[in-house]
């Protein structure tokens, strides 16, 4: 694992790709590889593309990508995919659409399965993005399944999200989606020459205007409540997410949406959003560690009979949850 690590951080496209399946089936030796790499991450500038399915993303990404290869930037991208229902792998119906990025040394497509993660996301996401970050990869597009509402996780990832919109997709009422709407750093309508695309942004004006900006605070770790973060500067300096045009199949307008995304990296830098949401994310990916040994070690050291009396219990309704929990926690 030692020798796949050290050939993939040199530049080594099949050590990499071998390293990040390790990682994903979390193989023996997978923790240690991402422990020897953490030191050599932090510098990758993580942007998140999430939105309804139908809208184009992969298409977008495609384009942002070509995008920033012509600025000499290289690129990694993840692009989450259903999961098959027969083998738990990614059907690769992103991969399809990113054909024009094949052959390009300075771009790695990843696909992944989702697993059945509702958040958009697959549990390894996080891990990949972070071997990809100390490869040393300038960029990195996270695209999301296309689940909807369940999509916020990518903004606790990404340090600029992308909400993707397209007209005639009931756009109106996902639009008032809070959700959705809170986590864009950008706002894409795509598809921008089908009929109903100014309907679409006169939609997502009228609820811009009528949300009160606000610093983006993402609570989705409870050690937030308890660890102080970086301070930001004054509401004064408070990000409103800009609307853009697109049309993928053709390029329109992709060079405006990556000039946007690079204004939003430059804010973040400037009034310290971008140390805080790194910190935000490092707290979620502690939580999640603490919960996942925590577990690990709690269930290891309980007899499966005694496990199984308290389900029947609870089954039975003689037993509630939260006093089963008790139980087992406090057991001799």
């Amino acid at each position: 694992m030692d020798l796949l690590v050290e050939k993939a951080i040199k530049g080594d496209r099949l050590s990499l790709s071998r390293l990040l399946s390790s990682i994903e089936n979390n193989s023996a030796g997978s923790q240690q590889a991402l422990d020897a790499l953490f030191p050599l991450a932090g510098n990758a500038h993580i942007i998140g593309v999430t939105g309804s399915p139908g809208t184009g993303k992969s298409s977008l990404v495609n384009r942002i990508a070509l995008e920033y290869r012509k600025r000499r930037q290289t690129v990694a991208i993840i692009a989450v995919d259903p999961s098959s229902p027969f083998s738990g792998g990614a059907i690769l119906g992103d991969r399809i659409r990113m054909k024009e990025l094949s052959g390009d040394t300075g771009v790695f497509i990843r696909s992944v399965a989702s697993r059945g993660s509702l958040g958009g996301l697959s549990i390894s996401t996080a891990q990949i993005s972070s071997v990809f970050d100390a490869a040393g990869y300038d960029k990195i597009l996270i695209e999301t399944v296309g689940a909807g509402q369940s999509e916020v996780e990518i903004a606790g990832l990404a340090h600029t999200t992308l909400v993707v919109e397209a007209p005639g997709m009931g756009d109106d009422i996902q639009a008032i989606k809070a959700g959705i709407l809170e986590i864009a750093d950008i706002l894409v309508i795509n598809k921008a020459d089908r009929e109903g695309a100014d309907q679409t942004e006169l939609a997502l004006r009228t609820m811009l205007e009528l949300d009160h900006p606000k610093p983006k605070i993402f609570h989705h770790a409870l050690l937030m409540d308890v660890v102080p973060l970086p301070d930001q500067q004054p509401d004064e300096s408070l990000w409103i997410p800009p609307i853009v045009k697109t049309i993928a199949t053709n390029g329109t307008n992709v060079e405006e949406l990556t000039n946007r995304i690079e204004i939003h990296r430059q804010y973040l830098l400037n009034t310290g959003f971008w140390a805080r949401r790194d910190s935000e994310r490092i707290l979620h990916e502690l939580e999640t560690s603490i919960k996942q040994q925590l577990f690990q070690g709690f269930i290891s050291g309980i007899e499966p009979s005694d496990l199984l009396d308290v389900v029947q219990k609870i089954q039975q309704r003689t037993l509630s949850p939260h006093n089963a929990t008790q139980i087992l926690i406090n057991r001799p």
